[in-house]
């Protein structure tokens, strides 16, 4: 259900969408052009952590989002702040790691007169991101807010970036809240994964590829119990090596950089010659 609330500056609005999705931990570098989100902060149930530098306080929302499965929150002041935190974005949209990094921009009436640290949002950060938007109207935070959380969290999960004008921070409107938008998890249909079993029966050397993002523990022990029980090698991809416990008799080694002898014999490479040529004997599961 949403309730109605008196005025309230932008800043506060902002800080109380937060709360509505679950968030209780930011991080960032605090910055001139988003005082008023500090000024919320301040009193709000969200702890603010305080960096030294944007890229470190960006990897720290983008580790908070790979261990939660939630969104990690970052927010940096723009140009080089904002530009600092784009290694981290950049990673969180290989890893497939749900992030939301809000920037302070100059204020609307400055933009495209070369303002002081003005910065591009969309041109610098459009090709790391799953969506780039800037927030113009307060009265439209809640629901920029909703989006940028569900995008961040459904389908191939990644990062968002949201433009917070300075100015429309300021400003003091009258707005409903938004409930957060449910995001629907992936599953395989009855039929799907009696496919699945065909294949693996007619393959002939079959392996199992396991990486991606969002494994919660269950999962984790389901894919283990499944891959056992149908005696199938399991080669773990680039940083997940902690999906499968390498005590298990199904474990064959990690593919990626250094990949280990073992796993080069049947991973994908020029140094495995036919490796993988039969895409029955391959199962990827992200």
């Amino acid at each position: 259900m949403t309730r109605h609330h008196p005025s309230r500056s932008g800043g506060q609005v902002l800080v109380d969408q937060l709360v509505r999705h679950g968030v209780d931990t930011t991080y960032g570098v605090p910055g001139e052009s988003y005082l008023a989100v500090l000024d919320a902060l301040h009193d709000s149930p969200v702890r603010m952590v305080v960096c030294r530098h944007e890229g470190g306080a960006a990897y720290m929302a983008e580790a908070h989002g790979k261990l939660t499965g939630r969104p990690g929150v970052c927010f940096t002041t723009r140009g080089p702040g904002a530009a600092n935190a784009l290694v981290a974005l950049h990673t969180a949209d290989q890893d497939a790691t749900p992030l939301v990094l809000f920037v302070g921009l100059v204020p609307r009436d400055h933009t495209g007169r070369a303002a002081f640290q003005e910065l591009d949002l969309r041109g610098t950060f459009g090709a790391s991101a799953k969506l780039v938007e800037t927030i113009d109207d307060a009265a439209r935070i809640p629901e920029h807010l909703a989006r940028a959380f569900a995008v961040a969290s459904s389908g191939r999960p990644g990062p968002v970036v949201l433009g917070l004008p300075e100015d429309m921070l300021t400003d003091t409107v009258r707005v409903v809240d938004a409930t957060p938008a449910p995001v629907a998890d992936g599953a395989l249909a009855p039929a799907e994964l009696d496919r699945l079993a065909e294949l693996l029966c007619e393959a002939e050397r079959p392996l199992v590829v396991l990486g991606g993002s969002r494994w919660t523990r269950p999962a984790r022990a389901d894919v283990r119990a499944w891959a056992e029980a149908w005696s199938l090698p399991v080669a773990v991809d680039f940083r997940c090596q902690d999906l499968l416990d390498n005590d298990s008799e199904v474990y064959v080694g990690a593919l990626g950089y250094g990949r280990e002898p073992g796993a080069r014999a049947l991973g994908p490479g020029e140094d495995a010659p036919g490796a993988l040529g039969d895409a029955e004997r391959l199962v990827q599961v992200r």
